[in-house]
């Protein structure tokens, strides 16, 4: 697997431009432990979108993927620099020590490492990116080159509904269907120069099913003070289980069949109020880490969990602005490495997930 890595990590270095990020690209040395950083900067990331997410809609469910919020953000910057760029590195928890060239081949051997080990009879995980520009904008040769494949230009200027709905339709593909209609008719215009994608879609079956025959509506309690009846699924058997003090929770490890992919399901002791916002506020990287990598030991237990859907739409915008990237969306943008043409704005953010959880899987 070593090998792989490094093969790769060569295969790609000799396609980077030399003055594409930097005056001299090629003076950048190989970094081994780029794609381990760049897990690192996703999951701080993710704790810190959470977080923020949480503290703007308190009262709600909260579903969404940070997977994806993060690697459009990041196609923005390989394309950004100046001030834009700076703000992005920030928020996306690029440290110093990570430059461009480096960090874009951690993230293509990610890439072409995520292909080879989708496990089609196990699980199927889709994760594609797209920079969608307007067909009038210059792209620079060197990003159409390293990033082959992931831009794609569109009449925004002549006929931006149409644009629109190439770019909804490839979403609905990449995701099975599952999101329709991701920006809205009012999303773009005849003035947009730049749209960034990410659509991701997984699907898994559980290694341990739930009997169909088992599921039934039970209380669940969606806060203190409000409760509702939804179909719980049961089954009994041997699974990773532990109670973490630190985290304030029970966690609970189900995986999907061929046990690359997990879900971790955390719960707060019932009598602790505010339970939910207590375990989020103890996440930290270091402590997420120990819950995937720690092999705590399997023990019998009874599983009830809610079998539900949950559809969300999230502004972006100004979670993002309070994360420190309002940038973005200001008339002094930097896009310079994506093109020396001006006026490169982002209006706006939107995300839209789903999920379905059934006795089948996810």
């Amino acid at each position: 697997m070593l090998k792989l890595g490094v093969i790769l990590c060569l295969a790609i270095s000799s396609t980077v431009n030399s003055q594409c990020f930097y005056k001299d690209d090629t003076s950048k040395k190989l970094n081994p432990d780029a794609r381990t950083m760049l897990y690192r900067n996703q999951l701080e990331f993710t704790l810190n979108l959470f977080d923020t997410i949480n503290h703007a809609v308190p009262e709600d469910n909260i579903f969404f993927s940070p997977f994806s919020v993060y690697h459009a953000l990041l196609l923005g910057y390989f394309a950004a620099g100046g001030e834009t760029e700076k703000a992005l590195k920030q928020s996306l928890r690029i440290s110093d020590a990570q430059d461009k060239v480096n960090l874009l081949m951690a993230y293509k051997v990610d890439k072409r490492s995520r292909a080879v080990n989708n496990n089609s009879d196990s699980y199927e995980f889709t994760n594609a990116n797209k920079m969608f520009v307007d067909s009038e904008l210059q792209v620079r040769d060197c990003l159409l080159n390293l990033l082959s494949g992931e831009v794609d230009a569109l009449n925004f200027h002549q006929n931006p509904q149409e644009a629109r709905q190439q770019i909804n339709n490839w979403v609905a593909q990449v995701t099975k269907n599952n999101i329709k209609d991701l920006i809205p008719a009012d999303g773009v215009s005849d003035s947009t120069k730049l749209v960034l994608a990410n659509a991701a879609y997984f699907k898994g079956v559980w290694s341990s099913k739930f009997p169909v025959e088992r599921t039934k509506k039970q209380v669940f309690f969606v806060s203190e003070t409000r409760q509702t009846l939804v179909p719980f699924m049961r089954q009994k058997g041997t699974f990773h289980y532990m109670v973490s003090d630190e985290l304030g929770a029970q966690i609970l490890e189900l995986p999907y069949k061929g046990n690359d992919i997990s879900m971790y399901i955390l719960l707060p002791p019932y009598s602790m109020k505010e339970g939910v916002s207590n375990i989020i506020k103890n996440l930290t990287p270091e402590r997420l880490a120990a819950v995937v990598e720690e092999g705590y030991m399997g023990r019998e237990v009874v599983v009830e969990i809610p079998k539900f859907t949950i559809e969300r739409s999230l502004p972006l915008r100004p979670i993002l602005e309070t994360m420190g990237v309002g940038d973005l969306f200001k008339a002094s943008s930097n896009f310079s490495t994506l093109s020396d043409d001006n006026g490169i704005i982002f209006d706006d953010a939107v995300h839209k997930a789903k999920i379905q959880i059934d006795e089948e899987g996810t």
